[in-house]
């Protein structure tokens, strides 16, 4: 499937002023899952594990402010706290009462907050469970890429000027495993959702979600200490940005943790590198979710 063909099965929502691209495709009898996805992607993410997953669940997932198919407004500042309150009004406009969370990457971030406001009885919606994909988790582990550390910095701006689809090719793979390596044609497509709509002009704005760790840090790690739903991790060990060493921290803090699954030749896009392994672990998880309610 092309990012065409994913854009025509979706639909925009107006979310506070602000055109949100959605896909919501299954049954509203079934249980629903919420899917948040990546810096600096989209919903598209999602792709190869979508029909595993859609046999069972109903499936919703968005591009965030900034991302793929949505509004990508320039000079704007983007925080966490602002998608967390876009993702709450389309939880309020498609009314979820109950769902599931799987997130990724600086998805992961934004379910923080949200569990956050979860914990303290704020939260839209009634979460059943989250489920966390190579992501952030924990400021102190992340290992930015020199990319990522240029966009922030005050000259992130002329970095983001000069950088071209060759450097975004070369960046982007590095944080795949050795085997799982994108195709050609997968970096042509990230790249097209990447820069839909002028979105490479952002780049350098919407990275500030790595100040956003750092200053919200407390908040966000004891969301996931003081959670009132299953937390599941699933991820890729050779990721160098948030592998293996973002597990060993999970575990050096005592976080709960209800499910884990560790993959050891898969790095930063669990999802796309082995979809089968996420859906079926990620399945078992809530099964098991399930049986214990």
């Amino acid at each position: 499937m092309k990012p065409d063909d994913w854009k025509a099965r979706g639909v925009y929502h107006n979310i506070r002023g602000r055109n949100l691209f959605t896909v919501d495709e299954g049954d509203p009898g079934q249980e629903t899952i919420l899917l948040i996805h990546g810096f600096p992607t989209s919903s598209w993410d999602w792709l190869p594990i979508w029909s595993m997953l859609r046999r069972y669940y109903r499936l919703v997932a968005v591009d965030m402010l900034g991302f793929g198919f949505s509004d990508k407004p320039a000079d704007h500042r983007y925080s966490i706290h602002e998608q967390a309150d876009l993702i709450e009004g389309l939880v309020k406009l498609l009314e979820l009462e109950e769902f599931h969370v799987l997130a990724h990457d600086y998805g992961d971030t934004v379910a923080q907050e949200l569990l956050a406001r979860q914990n303290s009885g704020e939260g839209v919606g009634q979460w059943r469970s989250v489920c966390f994909l190579n992501g952030g988790l924990f400021p102190e582990t992340h290992r930015a890429l020199l990319t990522q550390k240029l966009l922030l910095s005050p000259l992130g701006w002329l970095f983001n000027k000069l950088s071209s689809k060759r450097k975004f090719d070369s960046a982007f793979s590095r944080v795949f495993g050795p085997d799982t390596k994108p195709s050609a044609q997968e970096l042509d497509d990230f790249w097209s959702l990447v820069t839909y709509n002028d979105g490479k002009h952002i780049f350098h704005n919407l990275i500030t979600y790595m100040s956003d760790r750092k200053r919200h840090r407390d908040r966000w790690v004891d969301a996931l200490r003081q959670f009132r739903v299953p937390i599941s991790l699933i991820n890729g060990s050779v990721d160098p940005v948030s592998g293996l060493h973002m597990v060993s921290r999970y575990r050096e803090l005592g976080l709960p943790l209800a499910w884990l699954e560790e993959l050891p030749t898969i790095g930063h896009y669990p999802q796309v590198e082995a979809p089968w392994a996420v859906s079926e672990s990620y399945r078992k998880f809530l099964e098991s979710f399930s049986a214990r309610a």
